[in-house]
């Protein structure tokens, strides 16, 4: 079946419990409807699972999940972790990381780290209002191309 040309794809990609996640995927839906296209990416099943809960159109787990489907994204969304090698516990791996770094997708990041990195010139905001943010500054002027 062919992909309809207006339809973004978004992943969104978390680990650990799939909070995060869960939450833009929820907004998401709220804001655009079928309007894009969701693919939920989990760093393992349990964050793939409460995303798809949120209403993922699709899922998958793992590394090879991610480093394949990365480089098909039209936009990719998650916590800045998913950059680095060894993140959210150890989870990213360091092939996630860098198919996420090289796809060609834009990637709209949220300043959450749970690692030992400080990101200068960021207040800690929290998350709903950097969802907030993420759509109505970032996510709505891509999407009006």
């Amino acid at each position: 079946m062919e992909k309809d040309p207006t339809v973004k794809t978004i992943c969104v990609i978390d680990g650990q419990g799939g909070g995060i996640g869960s939450a833009v995927i929820k907004r998401l839906n709220a804001e655009y409807g079928d309007r894009i296209d969701i693919i939920a990416l989990g760093t393992n099943a349990i964050a793939t699972a409460q995303m798809l809960k949120a209403k993922a159109n699709r899922g998958a787990s793992g590394e090879n999940a991610i480093v394949q489907t990365a480089g098909r994204a039209d936009i990719i969304i998650g916590p800045v972790g998913i950059l680095m090698a060894h993140a959210m516990m150890g989870e990213v791996t360091p092939r996630m990381a860098e198919a996420i770094a090289g796809s060609g997708a834009r990637k709209l990041l949220l300043p959450l780290s749970q690692e030992r990195v400080d990101i200068i010139g960021v207040s800690s905001t929290p998350l709903p209002h950097l969802i907030d943010e993420l759509i109505n500054e970032r996510l709505n002027h891509l999407l009006s191309d």
